[in-house]
């Protein structure tokens, strides 16, 4: 789970800000005021550690197939009026769960950190300035020097084990083999911790404010997608697998029941079930209300725009943090409320991280009632309300006493 979010000179974001993060953290506030940017860092680390090209240091987008956004070049990026030409993306982070070393290389690394400052090169694009890794107790640096050589430094030792253009760090936050290799037996725990905040930034899932809306019928193609698409636009595929194919994973079998269950809970459906049409190949969705089976192309907007975010909190694996934009566009007052309940149970149940921003006063009114009821504790959300002083943003922590009560 991620605990702690910084950045400086980072678009809306020019002085340095730390966010501290929860298992439900809940970001409200105009429009353009800059809360999107704050999960576009992360995104933008996701885009660039599984990008095809290890060597990029920063990959800021323009493939519209693989990436989360295009962010032009490197002064796109920058803050206006910067104190520096450089801007910084740094987080903290700890497992959920108990160490398995039979998991990964890397379960050792319960809590770890990651901090990059970025410059710009001839071409606009972004380089590693300074970049540091650490985990436990151990901390490794890469410092860039003249003509793009690199010195590799360990824990507080003042000097560098040495300076080359090969230590390079690699997709921001590994290191290159041959520092790797300079490093000797600290270059495996180097190792170890860059494999543990990749799975990190991996466990990202990121779900729009633009929904796809439903077709009439589907194709199922036999498999359990990867994803849902950020347009929620493979959703379907995630409930005909969980029909069709029932996994024994607990979290992917009971997809499409514990689905009906929200939508029940919301007032927007009785439940939902995949239906075969005909004898033929292909499945339709069916929408049961009142007595009434529609297909899902014929009922409200506000139900195929909710089922990507119903369905993305029990497809995801436990332990994964979960970035939503508006998820209660196109709900009644009720159905947004309860959204706020779906966040706090399925966070305590499967261990996952909600960061949700939203314009929603239902969504935040419930979840100060779900505080004062003691249903969620008031050190696992956190609110925040940003705004815009200029051209730069702005944090506001609302902070809940035990009684749902914003303190003044």
């Amino acid at each position: 789970m991620f605990d702690l979010l910084r950045l400086k000179h980072f678009k809306a974001w020019r002085q340095s800000i730390s966010i501290e993060l929860k298992p439900l953290t809940v970001f409200l506030g105009t429009n353009s005021s800059g809360k999107s940017s704050i999960f576009q860092a992360l995104l933008l680390l996701k885009q660039t550690v599984v990008s095809p090209d290890r060597t990029v240091h920063l990959n800021l987008g323009g493939n519209e197939v693989s990436d989360y956004f295009n962010f032009g070049h490197f002064d796109d990026v920058m803050s206006r009026n910067a104190s520096s030409n450089r801007f910084d993306i740094g987080f903290e982070f700890h497992k959920n769960g108990n160490v398995d070393r039979q998991e990964s290389p890397a379960a050792w690394v319960q809590n770890g950190a990651f901090s990059a400052s970025y410059g710009k090169t001839s071409l606009k694009a972004a380089v590693v300035q300074e970049m540091s890794i650490s985990g436990e107790d151990v901390l490794f640096r890469l410092v860039r020097r003249d003509r793009g050589a690199y010195s590799a430094f360990v824990g507080q030792e003042p000097q560098p084990r040495g300076k080359s253009r090969l230590y390079a760090p690699q997709r921001s936050i590994a290191l290159s083999p041959e520092a790797v290799s300079l490093l000797g037996v600290d270059g495996k725990k180097a190792e170890d911790i860059s494999l543990a905040i990749r799975r990190q930034i991996e466990s990202i899932t990121y779900l729009g404010p633009l929904r796809r809306k439903p077709e009439r019928d589907y194709v199922w193609n036999g498999t359990m997608p990867g994803d849902i698409g950020i347009d929620g636009s493979r959703v379907v595929d995630v409930l005909l697998s969980s029909a069709l194919a029932p996994a024994k994973d607990e979290g992917k079998g009971a997809i499409i029941e514990s689905v009906s269950h929200w939508l029940n809970r919301m007032g927007v459906a009785d439940s939902i079930e995949v239906r075969q049409l005909g004898r033929s190949t292909r499945y339709e969705i069916v929408v049961h209300r009142d007595g009434v089976d529609a297909n899902l192309r014929d009922v409200g907007i506000g139900v195929s725009q909710v089922l990507p975010v119903v369905t993305l909190a029990f497809f995801v694996p436990k332990g994964s943090t979960i970035i939503l934009e508006e998820p209660e566009i196109h709900l009644h007052p009720l159905a947004q409320a309860v959204l706020s309940e779906l966040f706090v149970e399925v966070s305590q149940q499967r261990q996952i991280q909600f960061l949700v921003e939203t314009h929603s006063e239902h969504l935040f009114r419930r979840l100060q009632t779900m505080v004062a009821r003691q249903v969620a504790r008031e050190n696992d959300c956190r609110l925040y309300f940003v705004e815009r002083k200029g051209a730069d943003a702005e944090l506001v922590h609302l902070e809940l006493d035990g009684y749902g009560r914003i303190g003044h």
